[in-house]
């Protein structure tokens, strides 16, 4: 056994007395009774029919033996029931437990690098089924455990008395078999860790295929049967490796059992053969068949159960690597400034050692309370700079201040808390139309006249009040209750939604708008930038659009081409030095031009 399946076996087995000290001791407790008992009954039985048959039995003895063999035998039976119910307890708060504590680290991890990382979620989609399966595989498999090395133990004692050498054959078999479970165990856990991916990606496949932002695409351009002959694979190409393993685990299995009924039948013929010649009594044999029915009972539970318990720990490990994962980014200690000037200094980033070098030697100054605009075709960097901003990556080289400090000293969460966006990708949460607002300042999220205030400021305000139930109408169609149905939004009204979301954050000093307006008509953007003007006035702006109209009214407008800055400069400026500002301002005002219009 390695050192990681070592320590993921001794996590898990210690997790029931952490996520519930008490329950899980009264559990063991029982269980170690309910292993007791058996023994305990079938030594009775074994006194019971000794007296029965000795030819001078005595009417009170055999009843109190047969008394105390009915009582034991509904005690143990009590027992089992309490403690499967304690059990069910422990397993859920373990669940719980497990669940918690693997989120939790996925939420607090301060930037995007594991996140877009696939392996990361091929490890995560591992430790996702870990923190399903093991907690009550695990807890089964231990009280099952204690209940059957406390029956071995018990019922060893009186196979010592009958017949020695049967422990010692059966103790055989039971290591024998352990070490087969165990290496079926690996060989299941190997199967699940070397076709993560594949079933990742059956999983996207069935996700795409009930999405409803995908549905239109998919009937439109006939994709259902191609995702669905994609999905099917996938899981017969996992299913088939399932397969294979388990056909070995099960001829091994059957091996076991054969072994398992000759160790049986060579004792139960000692034994009966003493009986026969007078060296046993009837007593002894019914004693010895009781043990080893009950010792293989017990174990074939403890064999079966080891190799998905194996599996499970094996698999446990990847949670506990999830919960052990580095931040990606250092957390800093130290407090924003206000105002700020913001000073990228030769930044270089790409999101991959081996990748391409997405920004190259940017230089730029964006003033407090200045609105700077950024433009460029696609894939020229600007989103990427928008996240090296918010800090949820760090440059490969050079440095990014606040007010004159390294905002990697800066504390990440203080620094956030300055700065507003609406993302150019931003997020449509199957939430209430006030939570979908509020959510942009947690601290007012029961706020309702501060919500209202930021969904007037954005001009949704109106759309909003007209929701079946105003505010607090779910804005989604995925779910619904017996109250009412969610309604869906127009992509112009999700953005104004996204817009009052960021403008719920009336203390940020940095607002950044990437393409805000990308889904609203022409009078709609004139009214957002109207409203973005009056309401931003005195806060530094960073404006990402495509529409370069929108960026006309910047002091400063910074054109990206392949990662670096071309040029920087007022509207005015840049379109006397004919760049490439200049070029793409002319080909959208082309589309624009007509005779009829002076």
């Amino acid at each position: 056994m390695t050192r990681s399946v070592r320590r993921a076996a001794a996590s898990a087995l210690a997790l029931p007395f952490s996520a519930t000290p008490f329950v899980a001791t009264v559990t063991v407790a029982l269980t170690v009774f309910a292993g007791a008992a058996p023994a305990t009954g079938a030594w009775l039985t074994m006194l019971l029919v000794d007296e029965l048959t000795s030819g001078a039995a005595s009417t009170g003895r055999a009843a109190f033996l047969a008394i105390a063999s009915a009582v034991v035998g509904g005690l143990t039976i009590a027992l089992l029931y309490l403690g499967g119910h304690l059990a069910e307890v422990v397993q859920q708060r373990v669940t719980l437990t497990v669940e918690s504590r693997l989120f939790r680290r996925i939420a607090t991890l301060p930037g995007l690098g594991h996140i877009e990382d696939p392996a990361f979620h091929d490890r995560l989609r591992l430790a996702e089924q870990a923190a399903q399966e093991a907690p009550g595989t695990i807890s089964q498999f231990t009280q099952e455990l204690i209940r059957s090395v406390v029956l071995l133990a018990s019922f060893a004692g009186a196979l010592l008395v009958v017949w020695p050498p049967m422990t010692l054959l059966l103790l055989a078999s039971v290591v024998t078999a352990v070490l087969a479970r165990l290496a079926i165990a690996r060989r299941e856990a190997a199967t699940e860790e070397a076709w993560v991916a594949t079933d990742r990606r059956r999983l996207f496949y069935r996700a795409l295929l009930t999405d409803v932002r995908a549905a239109k695409e998919i009937r439109l351009f006939g994709l259902g049967s191609l995702l669905h002959t994609r999905m099917v694979d996938s899981l017969a190409t996992v299913s088939s490796a399932r397969l294979s393993a388990a056909r070995r685990g099960m001829l091994v299995q059957s091996g076991l059992a054969l072994l398992s009924a000759t160790v049986t039948g060579a004792g139960t013929v000692v034994v009966a053969v003493g009986v026969v010649t007078g060296r046993s009594s009837v007593g002894d044999l019914v004693l010895f068949l009781g043990a080893v029915a009950g010792v293989q009972t017990g174990l074939s539970g403890v064999v079966v159960q080891l190799g998905e318990t194996g599996r499970a720990v094996r698999l446990f490990g990847h949670y506990l690597d999830v919960l052990d994962t580095d931040d990606d980014l250092p957390v800093g200690t130290g407090t924003p400034v206000r105002p700020a000037t913001i000073e990228l200094r030769d930044v270089w980033f790409r999101y991959g050692d081996d990748g391409p070098w997405v920004l190259r030697g940017v230089n730029l100054t964006i003033p407090a309370g200045a609105a700077v605009g950024i433009v460029g075709v696609n894939g020229a960097g600007k989103s990427t700079l928008v996240k090296l901003l918010c800090r949820f990556y760090d440059p490969q080289r050079g440095t990014i201040t606040w007010g004159g400090t390294d905002i990697r000293e800066l504390d990440i969460a203080a620094l956030r808390e300055r700065i507003g966006v609406v993302f150019q990708e931003f997020m449509t949460y199957d939430l209430t139309a006030a939570e979908n607002i509020g959510i942009g300042q947690l601290q007012q999220l029961n706020d309702r006249s501060r919500i209202v205030a930021a969904a007037e400021a954005a001009r949704v305000a109106e759309t909003v009040a007209a929701l079946p139930n105003g505010y607090d109408t779910v804005l989604s169609r995925t779910f619904a209750d017996e109250e009412q149905t969610g309604v869906t939004l127009s992509g112009g009204q999700w953005q104004r939604i996204a817009l009052a979301r960021c403008l719920m954050r009336t203390d940020a000093e940095l607002m950044v708008l990437d393409e805000p307006t990308s889904g609203l008509d022409a009078e709609g953007e004139h009214r957002v930038h109207a409203t973005l003007r009056e309401h931003a006035e005195g806060r530094t702006r960073l404006l990402i659009s495509h529409r370069l109209s929108a960026l006309r009214g910047a002091e400063k407008i910074v054109t990206l081409v392949d990662g670096r800055i071309a040029e920087q400069g007022s509207h005015d400026e840049l379109m006397n030095a004919g760049g490439e500002y200049a070029r793409l301002f002319s080909l959208q005002a082309d589309g624009y031009q007509d005779a009829r219009v002076r």
